[in-house]
């Protein structure tokens, strides 16, 4: 089985991977397939925005297409940045500024608890859609550590581990991720529907 991931982001494309191939599914990027599309993410749920990103690449490939959308929401500010996690602060920023304008915001707030968000949607040509969500609780950190993962992996705490999520090898952070866990409910609802066999 082969789907194409709605996706350009190459530390994305590589834990997806990573995870999918384990169930026997071959992971193309646009690139291999050969359109290039950044649909415009006008939901409001990470849901929405995953089912927007691979509904459109499946229309465009005609095959069967998987998007994630996944972002950081944060207890004290009501659950942002959230959607918006990939366009905090506007354009301008890129990982590091993003998670630095986000520390700033949360100077002098005792409550640092938060959680990392993934929703997966797989979309297929005859009008199927499978989707599934995971999260993962952390801490916000006061500050960075770790160099691996990206976004805000260097400023999310995991306290069972002691350890930032940038912290964590492939490997591990492939086993307690929000994007993990959404992948394992995608495989049992993927199970439900295909089979072990495909």
């Amino acid at each position: 089985m082969k789907v194409v991931l709605a996706s350009h982001n190459k530390k994305k494309m590589a834990e997806m991977k990573t995870i999918l191939s384990a169930m026997g599914v071959e992971v193309l990027s646009q690139a291999d397939v050969g359109v290039d599309l950044e649909p415009e993410e006008t939901g409001t749920t990470f849901a929405e925005n995953a089912a927007i990103k691979a509904q459109a690449v499946m229309e465009a490939t005609g095959l069967p297409a998987i998007a994630d959308d996944s972002g950081l929401m944060v207890d004290a500010l009501n659950g942002e940045p959230g959607v918006y996690s990939a366009r905090y602060g506007g354009p301008g920023l890129d990982d590091t500024g993003r998670w630095q304008l986000l520390l700033k915001n949360m100077e002098g707030i005792e409550n640092r608890a938060c959680k990392f968000v993934s929703v997966i949607c797989c979309c297929f040509p005859d009008g199927q859609q499978l989707s599934a969500r995971g999260e993962c609780p952390g801490i916000l950190a006061h500050g960075p550590t770790g160099d691996g993962g990206f976004g805000y992996d260097p400023i999310f705490y995991l306290p069972e581990l002691g350890k930032t999520m940038a912290q964590l090898t492939p490997e591990e952070k492939n086993k307690i991720s929000h994007r993990a866990k959404a992948l394992a409910g995608f495989q049992k609802e993927w199970e439900k529907q295909h089979g072990t066999d495909q």
